[in-house]
């Protein structure tokens, strides 16, 4: 066993969960129930299940790609859109703020983006790794979107 890439996947992975618990401090909430959403809203599980799934996949890209040579700008936008990941929970729902939710999505995309276009020069694998991640991005911006429109009040 590589030593070196378990350790670097633990550090990312501690660091994604981190971002991740950002939904037990700011749980969805009565609010967010009462609001409107589109008759495709995914369930309630779906979002753990999926962003577990996310957490482990871009932790192993990363981990991958720690320690190669010229790996510096990669890293630097790992962090910078774990922070953007971190932060959307506390806007949408500890602020209860769904338009301040749509800016973050909007930089969490480019720099999940970004992300995906970098890591993908070191190594196919992980693009594949960040794929899914950008898809969900997507589809959580197009549902944050919703939310607006179907609340315009609330928004």
């Amino acid at each position: 066993m590589d030593w070196t890439f378990a350790l670097h996947f633990a550090l990312f992975f501690l660091a994604a969960a981190g971002a991740g618990a950002t939904g037990a401090l700011f749980p969805p909430g009565r609010w967010y129930r009462r609001l409107g959403k589109p008759d495709w809203t995914p369930p309630d599980w779906v979002f753990p299940v999926v962003w577990t799934y996310i957490y482990i996949a871009i932790s192993w890209a990363a981990a991958r790609v720690a320690g190669l040579p010229g790996a510096e700008l990669a890293l630097a936008l790992w962090a910078v859109q774990m922070t953007w990941n971190a932060l959307w929970t506390p806007v949408f729902f500890g602020l209860q703020n769904p338009r301040g939710g749509m800016i973050v999505l909007a930089v969490l995309w480019l720099a999940v983006a970004a992300c995906l276009v970098v890591f993908a020069l070191f190594d196919a694998w992980t693009l594949i790794a960040f794929a899914p991640y950008l898809l969900w991005v997507t589809i959580a911006g197009a549902l944050n979107l919703s939310v607006i429109r179907l609340n315009p009040a609330a928004a």
